[in-house]
């Protein structure tokens, strides 16, 4: 049996990506422990509580997730255990539980096909809902910042977490319209950036992207900052993670598969060496805290893309812990 078919879920509109390369790279061992910081539709926990006999620690901030997490302990019984909360935050939510190490840390940065396929929870333009886009029920809404922010604020987060070059045509359209009438829905803002920038030529063989996609997914990144989060949770993970233990992370922008790449290589003590103008002092060194055992980064196959269109941006990058100790950040001046 296949990874991908170990973790056939009741929700089967729901496919992990990369779910064999995961699995292999994790290397699920009788009696370890695991954590799967991103439970969503809990596609991987199975995969590896199927591979091996050990223990998976789910971990996620969203309360469907949490709800979804009910059929496993009923399934696997002390084998698997939820924490709800941030990944982030994983340190202090295992330490609640007991465990204050583990054998392998894996990562789905993003959106799950869960929260994009529900209209109320606001994430997606497909189908009209609230302008919501959290992944818990806390902070502020996307509303709320289309709705309040100034018209530079819009552009910068448009810009840095969307990669949009039309940032300030856009956040300049939103301010206007707002004027009249506050953003309430997910299809109003969606149809005023099209209006905005337009419809991009249809090219043959290949679905056009929504002109909104670059603004949608940099609210999404901003309302739950899940580039800082990303930091912290990496940081947890090189905390958490024993002596062989292995961190595996699917991304699906850039902007998350950059941070990860620069993390690994940083830890990893692979990035290029420092400016002659400015050297490291040997004090300065850290000892590596991770060794890559593969360069570069895995992708899906072209058979994988065709069943599941949403792995076609997917990277996994895999890391695997030594006995250095955990690196301290440099006092920032």
């Amino acid at each position: 049996m296949t990874a991908t078919q170990a973790a056939q879920t009741p929700a089967k509109s729901h496919i992990p990506v990369l779910l064999n390369e995961v699995v292999s790279a994790l290397k699920p061992q009788v009696g370890e422990v695991y954590v799967d910081g991103t439970f969503g539709a809990g596609g991987y926990a199975r995969a590896v509580l199927n591979a091996a006999d050990c223990t998976v620690i789910g971990v996620d901030r969203d309360p469907d997730a949490i709800k979804r997490s009910v059929a496993f302990v009923d399934e696997f019984g002390p084998r698997f255990r939820i924490c709800e909360g941030r990944f982030g935050d994983m340190v202090a939510l295992l330490a609640e539980i007991g465990i204050d190490a583990v054998d392998g840390v894996m990562l789905d940065i993003g959106v799950s096909s869960f929260q994009l396929d529900e209209a109320e929870r606001g994430f997606s333009f497909r189908e009209d809902g609230p302008l919501d886009m959290r992944m818990s029920s806390e902070g502020e809404t996307a509303a709320d910042v289309v709705n309040t922010y100034e018209e530079t604020d819009l552009a910068n987060i448009i810009y840095k977490y969307g990669e949009e070059r039309k940032s300030r045509r856009i956040a300049s359209a939103i301010v206007r319209r707002r004027a009249e009438a506050p953003f309430e829905r997910t299809l109003d803002l969606a149809k005023l950036i099209e209006s905005v920038l337009g419809r991009p030529p249809v090219k043959k063989g290949r679905k056009a992207t929504h002109p909104a996609t670059r603004t949608f997914q940099a609210l999404r990144i901003y309302v739950n900052d899940e580039m800082g989060e990303l930091e912290r949770g990496l940081a947890a993970a090189e905390a958490l993670l024993r002596k062989d233990g292995r961190l595996v992370v699917v991304s699906f922008h850039s902007l998350e598969d950059r941070l990860v790449k620069n993390f690994m290589a940083e830890r990893s003590g692979r990035l290029p060496a420092a400016s002659r103008h400015m050297p490291m002092s040997m004090d300065a060194a850290q000892p590596a805290s991770f060794r890559l055992e593969t360069r570069g980064v895995v992708k899906p196959s072209a058979e994988e893309e065709a069943v599941n269109p949403r792995a076609r941006s997917s990277k996994l990058r895999a890391a695997v812990r030594t006995s250095a100790p955990i690196w301290k950040e440099p006092a920032h001046a």
